[in-house]
C-alpha cells in the first residue's frame, strides 16, 4: 500500500522548449502550449529555449547595458527619469522600493519604450507612458542597439501571446487585437555585489509580483534571481544559457481569474560577488485593451474575483504602489 501524501509544489523552474511553437502543424503547437499551461499553473515562471532571438542580439543588450552603467552618475542623471514626461530614462539606486514595506532597492536602471514620433494619435492624446525617449549622448550605437533588441522582443511577446491563448484553449488569435500595436518596455538594471551594510531586508530587487501580462528576462550568468513556488518556499532561477526566463504578471491573474499564477520573485546578488546585469522586457496589450476574466476561466456561478478593467488603468494603480505617486502622461 503507498499511502497518500500531499503533493509538494515545484522546486525547480522548468524550461520549455518552443521550437515547435512555431510549427505549421496545430498538434505540436498545442503540446507546447499544454507544457506552458501546466507551469502557469504551478510556478508562473518558465524558461524558454529555441525563442528565436539570436545570440548575437542577447550578447549586444548586455554589452551595452554594462557600457551604459559604466558612465559618470553625472552622464546618466542628465537622462533621469524624473526629466521625463513619460517615466524614461535612467532610474538611480535605491529610487525604487518594489516591496513597500521594506528598505529602497539595491539596483540602478535604464527603461525605454515604444518609439512614438510626436504626431503619433496616442502621444497627441497625451496617454500615459506614450512620448519620447531619452538616450545618452555618450554611447554610439546604443540607441540602435536598444531598438533592434526591443524589436525582437516584441516579436516574441507576441508569439508567447498566441502560446498562452492557446494553453488556455481559446483562439490563438484571441490577444491578437490588443498586442498588434503592443507596449514594451524594455528595462536594463545593474545590481552591484550586495554590501555588508545593507539596511534589515534590503534586497536588489525586493519581493513583488510583475505589473502587466509577461516578462521576458534576459539575465547574465551572475544568478541572484530567486522565485517563490507554491509551498512558500525561495528557489534559484539559475541562469541557463541561451534562454529567457518568463513571468506572468497580475494581469494575467485577472485574465484567468487567478488559475494562473503572478508569482513572487527578488534579486538578492549575493552569491557571485561581481556586478549583476539583466534587461527585462514588459509586453503588454496596448493601453486601452480592455482586461477581463477570459471565456474558459469563468466561474461556472458569480461573478470572476476582478473587475474589469483597462491596461493602463491596472499599471497606473501598480506605479502609484511602488513608486508613490501617480503615473506620468
Amino acid at each position: 500500500m503507498i499511502l497518500y501524501t500531499p503533493p509538494h509544489a515545484a522546486q525547480e523552474i522548468p524550461v520549455i522548449d518552443l521550437a515547435d511553437s512555431f510549427s505549421a502543424d496545430l498538434a505540436r503547437r498545442q503540446e507546447v502550449a499544454w507544457n506552458i499551461h501546466k507551469a502557469c499553473r504551478d510556478t508562473g515562471f518558465f524558461y524558454v529555449a529555441n525563442h528565436g532571438i539570436p545570440s548575437s542580439v542577447r550578447a549586444a543588450q548586455l554589452e551595452e547595458a554594462r557600457r551604459f552603467f559604466a558612465l559618470p552618475l553625472e552622464a546618466k542623471m542628465r537622462i533621469a527619469m524624473s526629466k521625463s514626461t513619460c517615466h524614461r530614462g535612467y532610474d538611480p539606486m535605491h529610487n525604487q522600493a518594489l516591496d513597500i514595506d521594506s528598505p529602497p532597492d539595491l539596483k540602478e536602471g535604464f527603461q525605454f519604450a515604444r518609439e512614438l514620433p510626436p504626431t503619433h494619435p496616442r502621444v497627441l492624446q497625451g496617454v500615459p507612458n506614450h512620448g519620447p525617449n531619452q538616450w545618452p549622448d555618450e554611447l554610439p550605437g546604443f540607441q540602435e542597439q536598444m531598438l533592434d533588441y526591443q524589436t525582437h522582443v516584441i516579436k516574441l511577446g507576441q508569439h508567447l501571446m498566441r502560446c498562452l491563448a492557446l494553453s488556455l484553449e481559446l483562439p490563438e488569435t484571441y490577444f491578437d487585437e490588443g498586442t498588434a500595436d503592443p507596449m514594451c518596455t524594455v528595462r536594463l538594471l545593474h545590481y552591484p555585489p550586495h554590501p555588508e551594510n545593507a539596511s534589515f531586508n534590503q534586497l536588489g530587487a525586493g519581493a513583488h509580483t510583475d505589473w502587466g501580462a509577461i516578462t521576458m528576462l534576459l539575465q547574465d550568468d551572475r544568478g541572484g534571481l530567486e522565485v517563490r513556488n507554491r509551498d512558500g518556499v525561495w528557489i534559484r532561477a539559475t541562469p541557463i544559457p541561451d534562454t529567457f526566463v518568463v513571468n506572468l504578471g497580475d494581469m494575467v491573474r485577472r485574465w484567468t481569474n487567478d488559475l494562473y499564477q503572478s508569482t513572487l520573485h527578488r534579486v538578492m546578488n549575493n552569491v557571485s560577488g561581481r556586478d549583476r546585469y539583466s534587461v527585462a522586457s514588459f509586453f503588454n496589450p496596448e493601453h486601452f485593451t480592455r482586461v477581463e476574466c477570459v471565456p474558459t476561466c469563468r466561474p461556472a456561478e458569480g461573478e470572476p474575483a476582478y473587475a474589469p478593467c483597462t491596461v493602463g488603468e491596472h499599471i497606473a494603480d501598480m506605479f502609484r504602489l511602488t513608486y508613490g505617486k501617480p503615473a506620468m502622461a
